[in-house]
């Protein structure tokens, strides 16, 4: 008689628990990761925002207003022949998650400008990954 070939259901058991444990120790590290790039991406388009902005009032010698808001980066406000845009190469992006960003001509911090996006909760405020992201 031949010996059977084969894994015994406690090989098996075995198994599932290392994949287990293995799942549980990477997979909170790798969306940590992912929650990271997401909060550096958001800074680095409002960045370019920024950049984009500095341009727009070297060329009409203001930021845009809040009812031009970002869009003005892209489409010239009215028919005013200082705009020499855009000053993006698309269209303006959502944040990370999928929200618009919040631009505000008057800052509030002391600055030329507001520019921030409500982090993952697309709520005011937050902390960790929930926490406002600003120029």
């Amino acid at each position: 008689m031949k010996p059977q070939t084969g894994f015994t259901l406690l090989e098996l058991l075995v198994v599932i628990l290392i994949i287990g444990l293995l799942t549980g120790i990477v997979g909170p590290r790798f969306l940590g990761q992912i929650a990271r790039s997401e909060v550096t991406a958001a800074k680095a388009q409002i960045d370019a925002f920024d950049k984009a902005l500095q341009s727009y009032r070297i060329d009409m010698g203001r930021f845009p207003t809040d009812g031009e808001g970002l869009r003005a980066l892209v489409v010239a406000p009215g028919s005013d022949p200082r705009w020499r845009g855009p000053y993006l190469k698309d269209s303006v992006p959502l944040d990370p998650w999928g929200a618009p960003y919040t631009y505000r001509a008057q800052s509030t911090r002391g600055k030329d400008f507001d520019l921030s996006s409500f982090g993952r909760d697309r709520a005011a405020g937050g902390s960790g990954d929930d926490a406002d992201i600003t120029n």
